[in-house]
């Protein structure tokens, strides 16, 4: 399966910010990976919800441009595992050069979200920016006993995570919370990895939340938050962190983007009879 060229790039006037969606591509998932559901039910949710190839999970990165600053959050897989790829391709698409990035904001380590960062020869992909971590997420990723323990799928995780921290280590900030960059603050949503971090941009009273991978699968997890994946590292705090994300931000109305949340790139959560919706938002 080929992903397409993007020729529409969704975008957000959030105040002062303009965030738009660039797409990096696609990776693919068995069911099998989920919990809390069987795969029948599972592929039936995806086609009722008009994805022809239900296993497809779209992988999004997010540019927020405002206050003199080009910042991207999250970089993609890069073509790692033969996952994405596009992100570059999209970023000239729309008009933004690599070097013209100058903060990364990362929402955790996976390869899909940090396989963007370096080059195939071992360069930093983007030679101005800034990488900005979540404390807690790095310590994780850095720590031979987490490495020790690890599955030998999951130790290759370890690898690209450490390569792309020395690759930007004299470029490479952590934080523990609050704002991280003017307008943005950082928000703890832990249970996918040990320091999975939301971005909430706010301007001149309008907000975006960039939850990060709260969803693989939206429309199967937003209808059934207790449905997990086996990416996530403690199965039972993602659900309990997704079930409080998708009340809070359900009955406050905020506008949510998600590096899983599919191709339309930003949504909001809707609740009716006891149940979450996804209700896709055009530009504006």
């Amino acid at each position: 399966m080929s992903f397409p060229h993007v020729q529409h790039l969704p975008r957000q006037q959030i105040g002062d910010f303009t965030v738009t969606a660039i797409s990096d591509g696609y990776l693919t998932a068995s069911f099998d990976f989920l919990s809390n559901i069987d795969a029948v039910d599972a592929d039936s949710i995806q086609r009722a919800a008009g994805e022809s190839d239900p296993a497809v999970i779209h992988i999004n990165c997010y540019v927020v441009q405002g206050g003199g600053r080009t910042v991207l959050i999250d970089s993609g897989a890069g073509g790692i595992k033969q996952w994405g790829g596009h992100l570059n391709a999209n970023l000239r698409h729309a008009g933004i050069a690599p070097d013209a990035i100058d903060t990364v904001l990362l929402t955790h380590a996976h390869p899909d979200h940090v396989g963007g960062l370096m080059t195939s020869d071992g360069q930093r992909a983007f030679p101005n920016a800034e990488l900005v971590v979540n404390e807690r997420e790095m310590a994780f990723w850095q720590d031979d006993a987490n490495l020790a323990r690890a599955s030998e799928r999951a130790r290759g995780n370890f690898q690209i995570a450490r390569g792309v921290f020395d690759g930007y280590r004299e470029q490479l900030r952590t934080f523990s919370g609050g704002e991280v960059l003017p307008g943005i603050q950082a928000m703890s949503l832990p249970g996918h990895t040990e320091g999975h971090t939301g971005f909430l941009v706010e301007s001149r009273e309008a907000g975006l939340l960039v939850w990060g991978d709260i969803v693989h699968f939206p429309h199967i997890q937003i209808q059934r938050p207790d449905v997990t994946i086996a990416f996530d590292q403690d199965a039972s705090l993602a659900a309990i962190t997704r079930s409080r994300l998708l009340d809070s931000v359900s009955a406050d109305g905020v506008l949510i983007a998600g590096m899983h949340l599919g191709e339309p790139g930003f949504a909001r959560i809707r609740r009716a009879k006891g149940a979450y919706g996804l209700a896709y938002e055009t530009d504006r």
